[in-house]
């Protein structure tokens, strides 16, 4: 069975800010099949103006607390970018990119569903790293 890859209708680059790009990513998080004990928080890192597009870098910073430990051993965190060409016109939606902390491989979330996976083991290879320090 196929598993269908649930994606959300992306801003056009007129209709584009900052605000408007967190909201979507966490729009998009949202369609993500991620058990509820894994708490995020998202924000805006910077803003990149190159020759063809504009890119706006955002993290989603992920970790499980618990009544034990509140504050987690160690986080994953998802990197975000949004693309505004600027030889489109600007009522093309932007496109929208991420990779893990841990990879170089970029993703696109139309292309790829998200796997909880992905956030364990960036974790747990952590984990295992101070164990090890």
């Amino acid at each position: 069975a196929k598993h269908v890859i649930k994606t959300i209708q992306w801003t056009t680059g007129n209709n584009f800010t900052v605000e408007r790009g967190q909201q979507q990513i966490e729009e998009l998080i949202s369609t993500w099949d991620i058990h509820e004990s894994w708490l995020h928080h998202s924000e805006f890192l910077e803003e990149e103006d190159l020759k063809d597009s504009k890119r706006y870098h955002y993290r989603a910073c992920w970790g499980i607390p618990t009544r034990r430990k509140p504050i987690p051993r160690a986080t994953a965190s998802v990197y975000f970018v949004i693309v505004i060409s600027k030889l489109k016109p600007d009522t093309s939606p932007v496109e929208v990119f991420f990779r893990l902390e841990s990879s170089r491989l970029i993703r696109r979330p139309e292309e790829f569903q998200f796997r909880e996976k992905w956030l364990q083991d960036i974790i747990e290879n952590k984990i295992i790293l101070m164990e090890r320090l």
